[in-house]
C-alpha cells in the first residue's frame, strides 16, 4: 500500500519477479523456456512502461477508497491509456526540472486547431534536450497528472508555466500526425497570404 508521503513504485516487485524466475528456471521445476519467455517480458521497455504510467496515473488519481479500489481505478485508467494509443506508441513518463530557463520546448496544437497538442521543438541546450527523454514529434497527453488532451492550446501552456519544482509529462511518440499537422498548417498560411497579398 502507497502512503502518501512515500510514492508507489513497482521497480523493485519487478525486478524480485525476475530474480525469482531466474531461480524457478535453474531448479529445473518448470519448463525454462516458458520462464524465459515471462522473464523478458518483464524486462521489457513495453512491460516499464506500463509500470511509469501506472505509477503516475497512481500517483495522480483521485479516487478515495480502499487501496484495492484505487489500485482498480489506476489499472483501468492504465489499460485505457495504452489502448487509446493503439496503433502509436505507447505513453511514457518524461520528468524534467522546472528552472528560471524554462522547460526547454515548444507546443503547438490543440482543441482550436482540432489537433492534439504536439512537442514542436526541442531547444538545443534547454533543459527538456540536458534532460533528454522528450523528442519533437511527441503528443503531450498530460502535466503533472493533469489531462490535455482534447484541451485549447493555452491550458497546456499555463499547466507548464505555472509547474513548480520537477514536472511530470505522460507523451506518447507520435511523428506523423505531427508531421501532418505541420503541413495542414502551412496549407492555411499559404492559403491566408494568397487572400491578403502584400502591398
Amino acid at each position: 500500500m502507497a502512503s502518501t508521503a512515500e510514492p508507489l513504485t513497482l521497480e523493485r516487485d519487478v525486478k524480485r519477479a525476475v530474480e525469482l524466475l531466474d531461480i524457478l528456471q535453474k531448479s529445473g521445476d518448470l519448463h525454462a523456456s516458458k520462464l524465459a519467455s515471462l522473464q523478458k517480458v518483464l524486462q521489457s521497455e513495453f512491460c516499464s512502461a506500463v509500470r511509469e504510467v501506472y505509477e503516475h496515473v497512481y500517483e495522480t488519481v483521485d479516487i478515495s477508497g480502499s487501496p484495492e479500489v484505487r489500485a482498480n481505478a489506476t489499472a483501468k485508467a492504465t489499460v485505457a491509456a495504452f489502448a487509446a494509443s493503439e496503433g502509436h506508441a505507447h505513453p511514457r513518463v518524461v520528468e524534467l526540472p522546472k528552472t528560471e530557463e524554462g522547460l526547454g520546448f515548444n507546443v503547438m496544437g490543440g482543441k482550436e486547431q482540432n489537433s492534439p497538442i504536439y512537442i514542436s521543438r526541442i531547444i538545443p541546450g534547454g533543459v527538456a534536450d540536458r534532460v533528454g527523454g522528450l523528442k519533437r514529434g511527441d503528443q503531450l497527453l498530460s502535466v503533472n497528472g493533469v489531462s490535455v488532451e482534447g484541451e485549447p492550446h493555452e491550458k497546456a501552456v499555463d499547466l507548464l508555466k505555472a509547474a513548480q519544482g520537477t514536472v511530470k509529462l505522460v507523451v506518447r511518440y507520435t511523428p506523423k500526425v505531427l508531421e501532418e499537422m505541420e503541413a495542414r498548417f502551412d496549407k492555411q498560411r499559404t492559403a491566408r497570404r494568397g487572400q491578403f497579398p502584400s502591398q
